[in-house]
């Protein structure tokens, strides 16, 4: 009996200094960036006050990237959810041949990071643009898709309306019919049945996609910057931290609204959840929504319309994709000639650019699956109080845009020396990892959670009667069952770290230690680097897409599980 109790309390020990560890870690990269951002914004000589706030309103300039920056959220929310929502209709309600294929291609754009699509819009919906060179030879005018604000809604909204898609799609497909049967059996059909039965029903889905979409919109810094609008809160705290320096309050003040919009966003989607019971006594295993068929006249409005939308919304891998060959492609529908050598420039010139992707978002992965291990580990079979303290910590950089945690390192680490090299941290390749890192553990900590969910606690105690150590037992039984989960929290990690945009800019060293995406960012500064920098934008695409495939293949619950909130 006290050899029991003496191992008992060895556990206890080793998972409390486990916790320590993992606290001082989340609190050193996590909460004191944020925290030092706060102090900043919120203080002036050591005191408490709210002039730096006051300040940011009454300039003309920060009122207008606030109103900015807000209504693109709410407008690339709006017409996503003109997107997306036919779509889950289409595409869960009825079966038809093709249903798969729209449901495959409705994703598609997610695997293109919006800067990226950036590039593509301006070769399709630009002044010079193919569309507009059409307007122009029929119609003789042309219309400013592109320009300002309105360019960054629509390259957003195109990236973007997956978010919907996917959580939209998963809600409706777990409505119990019985219930829209029960209320046409009562009189009602058509809008006022989707009005009062289904639109509701579905809320939860629908709303969580579409705060993830506004969170997504006000955070992105590329496509704002590629496409030369200014004029927003994300790229104004770029502007501000890079041009005039680390000690500029605006940047601080900016980080914190971007910060407080996000938060406000996480808490009006629980709030809004708890006002009604969403829950329904499901018929069957699943309750999963039997596809209607449809007629033939039906089937071409449905196909035909998806069919627009789906090739709209694919329109900027097309144009990447081919401005990439083009040796030349301006004032012209398609280019006259098309070469190799883009490629071979980006693979003989720049290929440190790919290696820098791979190797930090491969050490970045690592680190997460690692972390993400420990905590799932710690949270779901640790006896440890104040766990959900860490669980809490480990999840805010989903809240965080990655312009306000760039900031906040640099403003703790631009002093700080490694104790070998002599240099401070944020002039090395190590404060990249240790971005990408934070800013996607809370993907990989829900991958490894769910995982750990899954294995029963008794067959660890069967292990443990059986004479097994805690160590041995966690190698040998533990570890395998949730490495599916591991290898999918990694792929997610590091797909998604080689498509960081916000961040990068703000912390990237020096060029030669500049990963993918900052290096499209650079080629798409001049005309002449528009062929390099769209191969380098394919280059991403593939990582992502082969990453997303992977993923897929290892979560049953198929993509779903990875973007959805």
């Amino acid at each position: 009996m006290r050899s029991i109790l003496n191992q008992h309390s060895k556990v206890d020990f080793s998972q409390f200094l486990f916790f320590l560890i993992l606290i001082g870690l989340l609190s050193t990269f996590i909460l004191s960036p944020i925290l030092q951002v706060l102090y900043v914004a919120f203080t002036q000589d050591g005191s408490i006050t709210l002039f730096h706030f006051l300040s940011f309103f009454q300039r003309a300039l920060f009122r207008e990237a606030f109103l900015n920056s807000l209504f693109a959220g709410v407008m690339v929310v709006i017409f996503s959810s003109l997107i997306a929502l036919p779509l889950v209709f289409f595409s869960v309600r009825y079966d038809f041949k093709g249903k798969v294929m729209i449901q495959t291609l409705g994703i598609l754009p997610l695997v293109m990071p919006p800067f990226v699509g950036a590039i593509a819009m301006q070769l399709i919906l630009g002044r010079n643009g193919v569309v507009n060179l059409l307007f122009r030879r029929w119609f003789d005018f042309t219309i400013p898709f592109m320009d300002g604000l309105i360019g960054v809604i629509i390259v957003q909204t195109l990236h973007y309306f997956p978010f919907i898609l996917l959580n939209a799609s998963a809600s409706l497909a777990n409505i119990d019919l019985s219930l829209e049967e029960a209320g046409q059996s009562l009189g009602t059909h058509g809008f006022r049945l989707l009005q009062k039965i289904t639109l509701p029903l579905m809320m939860p889905g629908y709303v969580a996609g579409a705060l993830l979409v506004f969170i997504k919109s006000i955070d992105d810094l590329g496509t704002p910057l590629l496409l030369n609008y200014t004029n927003m809160l994300a790229p104004q705290a770029y502007i501000r931290i890079t041009n005039i320096g680390v000690e500029d309050k605006a940047g601080y003040v900016i980080s914190v609204i971007l910060v407080a919009l996000s938060l406000i966003s996480l808490w009006s989607l629980m709030r809004y959840l708890r006002l009604s019971e969403y829950a329904t006594l499901q018929r069957g295993a699943t309750g999963v929504s039997i596809s209607k068929s449809i007629g033939s006249l039906k089937l071409w409005l449905v196909v035909g319309f998806c069919t627009v939308i789906l090739l709209v919304s694919l329109s900027p891998h097309i144009g990447i994709l081919i401005l990439s060959f083009a040796k030349f492609w301006s004032f012209s529908l398609l280019p006259k000639s098309y070469t190799l050598s883009h490629y071979a420039e980006i693979f003989l010139e720049t290929p440190y650019m790919i290696w820098n992707t791979l190797i930090f978002s491969l050490l970045a992965a690592g680190i997460d699956v690692i972390l993400g291990a420990f905590i799932a580990f710690l949270l779901i079979r640790g006896k440890i109080v104040g766990k959900g303290i860490l669980d809490l910590i480990a999840t805010l950089p989903l809240a965080i845009p990655g312009v306000v945690l760039a900031t906040g390192y640099l403003r703790m680490f631009h002093a700080v020396d490694l104790p070998i090299i002599n240099k401070p941290l944020t002039e090395t390749w190590i404060i990249l990892v240790i971005a990408y890192a934070t800013r996607r553990l809370p993907y990989t900590l829900r991958s490894c959670y769910a995982s750990m969910q899954q294995i029963h606690e008794s067959l660890e105690e069967a292990a443990l009667n059986l004479g097994a150590n805690r160590r041995r037992t966690f190698i040998k039984i533990t570890f395998p069952l949730m490495i599916k989960g591991l290898i999918a929290g990694g792929v997610i990690s590091f797909i998604t770290s080689s498509v960081e945009l916000s961040s990068t800019m703000m912390l990237v060293p020096t060029k030669e230690l500049a990963p993918l995406s900052y290096g499209i960012y650079l080629y798409m500064q001049s005309a002449t680097g528009r062929g390099p920098g769209a191969c380098l934008g394919v280059v991403v695409i593939v990582l992502v897409a082969v990453g997303t495939y992977i993923v897929n293949k290892l979560l049953s619950s198929g993509s779903e599980s990875f973007f959805r909130l």
